[in-house]
């Protein structure tokens, strides 16, 4: 992991280890940490994070580290309510405090983090693969699809990762057949979305009860709807946030491509409208804390002119009352694809 740049990517999902090894404490906006906040989470001088972060920047960078300065600092500070007059700010995600974790040498709290990620490797190369058998009526080319990308995911990727790591000789050839299979595997994805969307239902008119059914659900529900519509389109990593702590930000995913998205939700009666203040607060959340590629405002309401208007000039997508029927009945988002 400490060579292989690869290595390190395939494995920065897997947050859940750091806590495992230690508390890792966060920011009031329950999302960042600090320069100094990762220097005590591996019992290291903040120095030796900010050498490590000037040899790696990009990479860093790429996990989602970030300087924020002005506006944004301003921003954040009276979201997250932290009281400092530093002029700059530097954020880490717990992918980059993983990132983190995966360059530093001389700290024992990073080799435990490295120990764990490698045993998880080792468990999900030796495991048997799941084969259940198929529940639903999918089509046999969605099935092969779907059982192909599996066994790619969970067993030969794995494999690659573990050899990677002990092999020194072959290390430059094995890394480039598992580039090659990651290309396969996220080729069959796509194809399996497409072949959802031919065989989705595709009449004139949207499903008749589409609304009538999310009119009824609650707020909760109606993230789940959602989330599980970003899953339908190719998502991954779709999490429903949710509770007080979200600040603004219901689901966070990613797109086929990796493309970091937020959706905002608000399940309204349709007599109401989003304004223009909502949208302003969801687009400092969603550029400003979570810097994200695509943002979504779903709402089972109209929004008014305004709003429409602050949403299109800042390149939030805004998902109002008659889009979210479509969507729901087999519509595709474009801005998804």
């Amino acid at each position: 992991m400490l060579e292989s740049q690869t290595l390190r990517g395939s494995v920065l999902d897997r947050t859940d280890v750091l806590d495992r090894v230690k508390a890792l404490s966060l920011l009031p906006d329950g999302v960042h940490v600090t320069t100094a906040m990762v220097a005590s989470y591996f019992s290291v001088t903040v120095e030796v994070i900010r050498a490590l972060v000037h040899d790696h920047r990009a990479e860093l960078e790429a996990s989602g580290y970030r300087v924020l300065t002005g506006t944004e600092l301003s921003y954040f500070k009276q979201l997250s309510g932290i009281q400092s007059r530093t002029r700059s700010l530097a954020l880490f995600p717990r992918r980059a405090v993983l990132n983190i974790a995966m360059l530093l040498r001389d700290s024992e709290v990073a080799r435990q983090v490295r120990v764990y990620l490698l045993d998880m490797e080792y468990l999900a190369r030796t495991q048997p693969v799941e084969n259940p058998a198929p529940t639903d009526a999918a089509s046999l080319d969605a099935r092969i699809d779907q059982r192909i990308t599996h066994i790619l995911g969970r067993t030969v990727v794995p494999l690659f990762n573990a050899l990677i790591e002990t092999s020194g000789e072959h290390r430059r050839e094995l890394t480039a057949l598992r580039a090659g299979v990651q290309r396969i595997e996220k080729r069959l994805r796509q194809h399996h979305t497409r072949l959802q969307r031919l065989e989705a239902p595709r009449e004139d008119r949207p499903l008749a009860g589409v609304m009538a059914a999310m009119d009824a659900m609650n707020g909760r529900e109606f993230e789940e709807h959602v989330a599980e519509l970003l899953r339908r389109d190719g998502c991954t990593n779709v999490v429903v946030q949710g509770g007080g702590r979200d600040r603004g930000i219901d689901i966070t995913a990613l797109t086929a491509d990796g493309r970091r998205v937020v959706v905002q939700c608000k399940r309204f009666a349709p007599h109401l409208s989003i304004t223009s203040p909502e949208v302003q607060k969801f687009l400092g959340a969603a550029k400003v804390l979570h810097d994200s590629e695509v943002a979504l405002f779903v709402a089972t309401c109209p929004f008014t002119r305004d709003a429409l208007n602050i949403a299109a000039e800042s390149g939030i997508t805004a998902v109002q009352r008659g889009l979210v029927e479509e969507w729901s009945a087999g519509a595709a988002l474009s801005v998804l694809d």
